[in-house]
This record gives structure tokens, C-alpha cells and sequence, in this order.
């Protein structure tokens, strides 16, 4: 018996190695992150036989080492059945609901390539193709998450953020992403397109993060736009924001003339450190504090501000994680004035409440803005409903639970950000549209189509028609599981819903027209993602 040894396991490699087990009927086993056909005679390391899913969970995880099995001679099988996969010439989705945010119509959907070509009844399948039946399943937009952190200090990167979001019915994500010390924006796009090549299995688009308005970035802004990715990220509490406030507003000049998107985390420092400093004067500095020292009068009056910088410079802006009832108001103000003022919010602050941060775990609740009140949590349903707010964003910034509960941290001192993005979207059907809190169209809008509209993706993505990316979710209205760590596949390893009844889940998610996943696995393979050049800014209908 000869010993075959593949060296670094990737998505290829493991399909080969669940084909050989399938195959062979030879249980898996993995010795100090090996894997081994055939198990040891020696008891000194035992071992842990793997399943699909624990092949799957653990390659998500980095844990799985080399590669060693007994040599069968299977390469030129395998790869005949990885080439005649390939060779499949089209899919028909037949017999599904399928919902966009104008309406919705029972019939089938034919993929060709990566494209939808034609949406109709009684198709005719594709020769040498595959055929899903839908019947009693929701065919709706893949979903676009434009918010999410996948690089360190954060436990995730493209691969296990990939991960998690098509498990979560999820196609395109929006990386935001900083200048690394001597980098212009260029060298920054470049470092994060050749990321997405290697790690990618989402779409992804990029926000550039202006966090100290440098001369040199100003010059550099308006190349953002021609590259393809017209969006920045600005922090309101910044220490440069209102000391370098004639920069700030050369930039959103800047952004107007090349119409670019800029997005506004908005918390005014100076409140911010002045709760800070009250709470510390009264020794109260646990994270059992944290709500109280970024009141919501830290987020009201950025917004305000931010609003009448809109005004005032004719740039439209585009508010992320909004958490509170008064913030939103502002926004709702200002949209009846017809300016162009675009709200996203996060699930954390639909399902929980401050009163999160009173337990013993609470500092696994911590974001950016904090949890707010039950009064919150209804105006931003109230939103979602109404049109005031535009889209779902997680912020998904994970990180373990080791380092969330760890002992040094208060309110001087944080690890904000949770993992989000593969409950994401379930939570908000089961919650929202099963809860009779909005309806699926609008399901749909503020999951998918408005973020393609604001991004400059759409009808390319955002929508389950003719000529669009075949990015679809095949969703089971009447699937129930409860939220399992185990399940999850974000190196965080834990799920802040831990234990919660979620009814109604993505069956099957394709990415431009490939099944990348289906039964709670992981189809697609690392590198197959796209970064998607996008269009300018224009108004937003």
C-alpha cells in the first residue's frame, strides 16, 4: 500500500477525500489535524473519525493539517466526475415562487452560465442538465450583505465569511477594508482583489475606510470610482473627524463631483467621552455600563450633523448601523425633504435589548452602536416596514467567545462586533416576514434589491430576472431549526442566538448560476468569488 500525501487540504481536496470515503467505505480519521484512510493500530493518539460535515466544519476552521491517505489509484475517476460536473450545461429551477420586490409569480427559472435566461412556465429543462425542483420552496435574490469586517483582528477571513453568508442565503458581500501603513488606495484594492481571487467564494464589493483624511488620499479619491468601487466608510467619532473638518468636507465634495457613496458611522466623540468620563468618575467602568456611555444622544446629534452636511453639500449619504428610534426619525425627516438620506441597520438591534448587558455574558452583546431600548426595537421594525429604513447590514466583526469575555475589557476597553451573517437573513424571515412585521417583497428589498440599487450593482444583482446574475436562494418557508454553535461556520465558534427557534431557511444558494451550497453544506470552492466592479452613484428610485 503506497501513501499519498496532498500537502495543504483545500475544497478540492476534500471533495476527493469524501468521494474516496463514499466510495470505499472506509471510515476517515484525523491524527493531530491529519487525515488518515485507515485508522492507526496504536490507542497513544486517537483518533476522530470525520463525516462530511466535520470534514466541511473543520476545513472552515483551519484546523485540518496535510493530507495522507492509502494510494487506490482513484485520481483519474475523480477526476472524470469533477469534469463532467463541469460540463453540466445549465440548470432549471422549476416549479418555485419566485419574489423580487415588486411582486412575486409561480413558474421556472433557466441558468445558463452564470446569467438567468429565461423565467417562464414548463421550461424545457437544458440538455446535459440539472433540474431542482421547487416546488413549495421561495426562489428570491441571493442576499447582499454590504457590511462586513473579514481580516484581522476579527477571526474570519473570505473563506469562512463566504461560508457563513451562502449558508445564510447570502451571494454578495460588502468588505470593508482600510490602508495598511504605506499603502495609497490603489495598493489597497489591488492587496484585497488578489485576497478575493485566493479566499473568495461570495461576490464581494469594497469600501474604502477614511479614517484620517491625509492629502494624499484626498488626491487619490476620485480614482475609488474609475476602479470600480465608488463607496468610502467615514467615522464620525474619529479623534480626525472634527479636528480635520475642512478635509472631511473636501471629501464629500469629492464624492459629490465623482459620485461616489459615502457611508457614515455616526457617533459624536465629544458626547461619547463625556459619558465615558461621568461613568469613570463613579467607578463604574464594567461593560455592565456600556449602553449608558454611548447614549443615544451621541448618535442623534451625528446624524443631525451628517444630515445637514448632505444639505449643505448636495452629496447623498448613506448611515450604517443606525440603532435608535430618534436617529431614525432625523433620517425620516430629511428623506420627506426628498434628500438623499439612506439607513441601514443590523439584526442586533431587531432581536435584543440593553438589558443584554446585565448578564454574566453581557459583553459578548457589544457593538457599535450598543443594544438599545424596547421602544428602539420597535421604531426600526416600524422602519423596515415603512420604507424609512433601506437595508439589513450584520457589521459582522466576530470574535471568539474567549475574547469577548475576556477579564480586561470594560468601557475603556473593547472588542466590539459580533458574527452575524449566516442567521442573518433567516432570523429576519422568521421574525419579520413570518411575524407579520413586514411582508416578502419587502423581505426581499431591504435584503437584496435596494443594496444593489445604492451599490451600483443592479439589475446585474439584487434580482431574480432576465439577463441578472443567477444569484437566487431557494428558501423553505417551513423549515424550523433552532440556532446550534456547531452548526456555524465563522471561526467564532459561537452564536449569540444560541438556542433561538428559527423558522424558515435557504435550502439551496447559487452564485452565478453554482450551486455553492445545498443540505447545509459547502459547495463552492475558495477563489471562486468575484470582486464586481460596480456602477457611479446615481439617484436612487
Amino acid at each position: 500500500m503506497s501513501i499519498q500525501r496532498f500537502g495543504q487540504l483545500n475544497v478540492r481536496h476534500m471533495q476527493e477525500i469524501i468521494a474516496c470515503k463514499y466510495h470505499y467505505r472506509r471510515p476517515l480519521h484525523s491524527i493531530n489535524g491529519d487525515l488518515i484512510m485507515q485508522k492507526p493500530d496504536s490507542d497513544r493518539n486517537p483518533p476522530t473519525q470525520l463525516t462530511r460535515r466535520v470534514v466541511l466544519k473543520q476545513m472552515a476552521l483551519g484546523t485540518l493539517g496535510v493530507l495522507t491517505i492509502p494510494h487506490f489509484g482513484i485520481g483519474k475517476s475523480l477526476e472524470g466526475q469533477v469534469e463532467s460536473q463541469e460540463k453540466v450545461t445549465g440548470l432549471l429551477i422549476r416549479n418555485g415562487l419566485i419574489v423580487n420586490a415588486d411582486g412575486r409569480r409561480e413558474g421556472d427559472v433557466l441558468i445558463r452560465g452564470d446569467k438567468i435566461v429565461e423565467i417562464g412556465r414548463d421550461l424545457p429543462a437544458p440538455a446535459n442538465g440539472r433540474i431542482i425542483d421547487a416546488k413549495g420552496l421561495q426562489v428570491l435574490p441571493g442576499g447582499i450583505d454590504p457590511h462586513v469586517h473579514l481580516s484581522r483582528p476579527w477571526v474570519d477571513d473570505l473563506t469562512s465569511g463566504s461560508m457563513a453568508a451562502l449558508a445564510g442565503g447570502i451571494t454578495t458581500l460588502g468588505l470593508m477594508s482600510g490602508l495598511s501603513k504605506g499603502e495609497t488606495i490603489i495598493d489597497m484594492l489591488d492587496r484585497n482583489t488578489a485576497t478575493i481571487r485566493e479566499q473568495a467564494i461570495t461576490d464581494f464589493m469594497i469600501h474604502s475606510i477614511v479614517w484620517n483624511p491625509t492629502k494624499e488620499i484626498i488626491e487619490h479619491l476620485p480614482l475609488l470610482a474609475s476602479a470600480g468601487q465608488p463607496s468610502i466608510k467615514i467615522f464620525m467619532m474619529s479623534e480626525h473627524f472634527d479636528k480635520k473638518t475642512s478635509e472631511f468636507l473636501s471629501i464629500l465634495e469629492l464624492a459629490r463631483g465623482e459620485k461616489i457613496l459615502p457611508m457614515i458611522h455616526c457617533e459624536d466623540r465629544a458626547i461619547l467621552e463625556a459619558a465615558k468620563n461621568v461613568l469613570l468618575a463613579k467607578g463604574q467602568k464594567s461593560l455592565k455600563y456600556y449602553a449608558a456611555s454611548r447614549p443615544t444622544s451621541a448618535e442623534m446629534i451625528a446624524t443631525q450633523k451628517a444630515i445637514a452636511l448632505c444639505e449643505a453639500i448636495g452629496v447623498p449619504m448613506y448611515f450604517v448601523h443606525l440603532s435608535c428610534e430618534s436617529a431614525l426619525r432625523a433620517c425620516a425627516d430629511a428623506q420627506a425633504r426628498n434628500l438623499p438620506i439612506y439607513v441601514e441597520t443590523r439584526p442586533l438591534y431587531l432581536h435584543m435589548t440593553s438589558e443584554r448587558f446585565q448578564n454574566a455574558d453581557g459583553p459578548i452583546y457589544v457593538g457599535q452602536p450598543p443594544l438599545r431600548q424596547a421602544s428602539d426595537v420597535a421604531a426600526l421594525w416600524r422602519g423596515l416596514a415603512s420604507g424609512a429604513i433601506h437595508t439589513m447590514g450584520t457589521d459582522h466583526a466576530p470574535w471568539t467567545r474567549e475574547q469577548k469575555l475576556d477579564p480586561t475589557l470594560d468601557i475603556t476597553k473593547l472588542r466590539p462586533g459580533v458574527n452575524n451573517l449566516q442567521v442573518m437573513l433567516p432570523m429576519l424571515y422568521s421574525e419579520g416576514v413570518l411575524g407579520g412585521r413586514i411582508t416578502l417583497e419587502r423581505f426581499v428589498t431591504v435584503t437584496s434589491t435596494n443594496a444593489a440599487k445604492l451599490f451600483g450593482m443592479y439589475p446585474r444583482k439584487g434580482k431574480v430576472a432576465v439577463g441578472s446574475d443567477a444569484d437566487i436562494a431557494l428558501w423553505d418557508p417551513g423549515a424550523t431549526r433552532s440556532v446550534r454553535a456547531e452548526d456555524g461556520f465563522s471561526k467564532a465558534g459561537f452564536s449569540i442566538y444560541e438556542g433561538w427557534k428559527v423558522v424558515g431557511w435557504p435550502l439551496v444558494t447559487i452564485r452565478r448560476g453554482e450551486v455553492v451550497y445545498e443540505n447545509q453544506q459547502i459547495k463552492g470552492r475558495p477563489g471562486s468569488g468575484q470582486l464586481i466592479s460596480r456602477n457611479r452613484w446615481n439617484e436612487f428610485d
